[in-house]
């Protein structure tokens, strides 16, 4: 690897000469439902040396930029021409009015319909402890745990049970 550093989405469009591979560390299911056009999905857990040539300039990004910093490990074993971090990730792309392609009807992610889903049952479970029996706070409680649980294992429950709906398989 001879260069590693973040670039802005102008100066990655300056590099488009030298036929950069976009890469989208994003999940499956966020690529799907919003992408820059060239960009290839490669979730950060299937990131490997193996995937890329000697040749290959590589411009990895996600959706702000956060989940890049994690592949500081990871880029140290890629061996390439090149290496750059789109800064901002997509979030930067589309704040300097460049195009994405937008999939209304590809599902949400996974993880954002579970906070939508834990988070309205905490709130019913507060609004009905007041308004029925002080009983329903169980309910805020039970999907609190399950969120602890989540992330202390990394084994979320409800996540598991939402990819079983059929919007959520792969097509």
């Amino acid at each position: 690897m001879e260069l590693c550093k973040t670039i802005t989405p102008k100066e990655f469009l300056e590099l488009k000469d030298k036929n950069p591979r976009l890469i989208d560390i994003r999940s499956e299911s966020e690529h799907l439902r919003e992408k820059i056009s060239e960009a290839e999905c490669m979730p950060i857990e299937k990131i490997s040396d193996e995937q890329f040539g000697k040749d290959d300039i590589l411009v990895f990004h996600c959706q702000s930029g956060n989940r890049t910093q994690q592949l500081q490990k990871i880029i140290s074993k890629i061996h390439c021409k090149e290496i750059y971090i789109l800064e901002g990730g997509i979030s930067a792309w589309k704040k300097s009015s460049y195009p994405t392609e937008l999939d209304n009807k590809a599902p949400l992610p996974l993880m954002r319909q579970v906070q939508i889903i834990v988070g309205f049952m905490v709130v019913l479970g507060v609004i009905l402890s007041y308004t029925v029996s002080p009983y329903f706070n169980l309910l805020s409680a039970f999907f609190g745990a399950g969120l602890l649980f989540a992330g202390l294992s990394g084994y979320c429950g409800l996540a598991r049970i939402l990819m079983l709906l059929p919007y959520n398989k792969p097509q």
